[in-house]
């Protein structure tokens, strides 16, 4: 089951860093199709948000489709976002996994790092597009 985190200097409500989470993990094959997600309860607790803050967001991923409620049991996976690709992934993880250990060697702290790939990577989809 996802474990919900919140960071605070992500630039994003509450509600859209679950959303975009949920999203994340049905991509990676992290959650699949028939799966719960914590209760609105379990992530109150966890998260110390309000209730409505993780409504908000179960509600925009039932409306994409991807997840469904069910009055009195729970919410569930109605489909996921992997896709052919995903076979890929694991060489992709261990090339920037060894990216991560050149800049952590150069001696980037976690927001340096982040900072260089946000760059990065909208320089180059912007050079894509």
């Amino acid at each position: 089951m996802i474990e919900f985190h919140l960071d605070g200097g992500s630039g994003l409500s509450p509600y859209q860093q679950i959303v975009r989470q949920v999203r994340h993990a049905l991509r990676l094959g992290l959650l699949n199709e028939g799966e719960q997600l914590p209760t609105v309860k379990d992530v109150v607790a966890a998260l110390a948000i309000n209730p409505n803050t993780v409504l908000k967001a179960y509600r925009e991923l039932e409306h994409e489709g991807l997840v469904a409620a069910r009055p009195g049991v729970g919410t569930f996976v109605t489909r996921t976002l992997a896709d052919t690709t995903l076979a890929a992934h694991g060489p992709l993880r261990a090339d920037l996994r060894r990216w991560l250990g050149k800049a952590r060697g150069a001696g980037l702290d976690e927001e340096s790092i982040e900072a260089l790939f946000q760059d990065t990577f909208r320089t180059e989809m912007r050079s894509v597009a």
